[in-house]
């Protein structure tokens, strides 16, 4: 398969050429140098004159050779997936679907540059989405990365999944929050079983220069980006950003129970 393409794009300069010595030129090769003493004239028309109707379909097609050529090479130019830096808390309450799961079978449903991948999970345990599914047994995703399409291990961990649900599927991507499971700090797992559900009233405010201020009650500052250049940074890892009695959002850190500290707004 890695072959064709530069067959094709050599088919397809082939064709371009002709498409120019049509059109009445030639292309110098290598041994062949105009001499300045010997400046070619332009020979004097013989015979039946091109016409413009002609000349115009020419143009055409060399117009479309060269569009079509540079079509296949855009693959190679385009940039992948881009994801806005997202706190794991946000995730979750953007999602329909928070379950952990193990990823055991895959599947092409649609194949092409635009293709949907299906696997298959069994999954563990359901955080989020009772409303929307019962029990998740596939999850839908674009086959190529450029399009946010994600990849899964088969048989080997468990995941943290995260989606959205149309038409009774599941959707993820690049932009969900998909992580191994045993790569999640302790807070992370106490925010997705718990506390990330408190604070879905909250906003958590990016911080991306300074200065930067809360602006309401229900605000929390996440200023990752200021010291870990985004996630996963120490907000991210350890803190949740819950509402409190008084009506305020703050962050909240909840390790343990011996470790459970409230901060302000602007802290930490």
């Amino acid at each position: 398969m890695k072959g064709r393409a530069p067959r094709r794009e050599q088919r397809l300069f082939r064709e371009a050429s002709a498409a120019v010595a049509a059109l009445g030129y030639r292309q110098e090769t290598r041994t062949e140098r105009i001499q300045p003493d010997r400046i070619p004239r332009i020979p004097a028309a013989r015979g039946r004159q091109r016409s413009p109707a002609n000349m115009r379909a020419v143009s055409v097609n060399l117009i479309s050779l060269l569009f079509l050529y540079c079509s296949l090479r855009a693959p190679h130019m385009t940039e992948g997936c881009s994801c806005a830096m997202t706190h794991p808390q946000d995730a979750f309450c953007n999602s329909d679907i928070v379950i952990r799961a193990k990823v055991v079978g895959k599947k092409f449903v649609t194949v092409g540059p635009f293709g949907t991948i299906r696997y298959t999970v069994k999954q563990i345990k359901m955080y989020k989405g009772f409303d929307k599914i019962q029990h998740v047994q596939h999850i839908y995703t674009h086959a190529s990365e450029s399009l946010c399409g994600v990849k899964f291990d088969i048989n080997k961990y468990q995941y943290l999944i995260t989606g959205r649900v149309y038409d009774g599927k599941v959707y993820t991507g690049l932009c969900n929050l998909n992580e191994r499971w045993e790569r999640m700090s302790l807070a992370q797992k106490k925010g997705i079983n718990h506390h990330y559900q408190l604070g879905c009233g909250c906003r958590i405010k990016p911080c991306h220069y300074l200065p930067c201020f809360v602006t309401s009650k229900n605000e929390c500052l996440w200023t990752d980006m200021l010291t870990h250049f985004g996630y996963p940074g120490y907000q991210s890892r350890h803190y949740a950003c819950i509402q409190q009695k008084e009506g305020y959002c703050s962050w909240y850190r909840g390790t343990s129970n011996r470790d459970r500290t409230t901060s302000n707004a602007t802290d930490p």
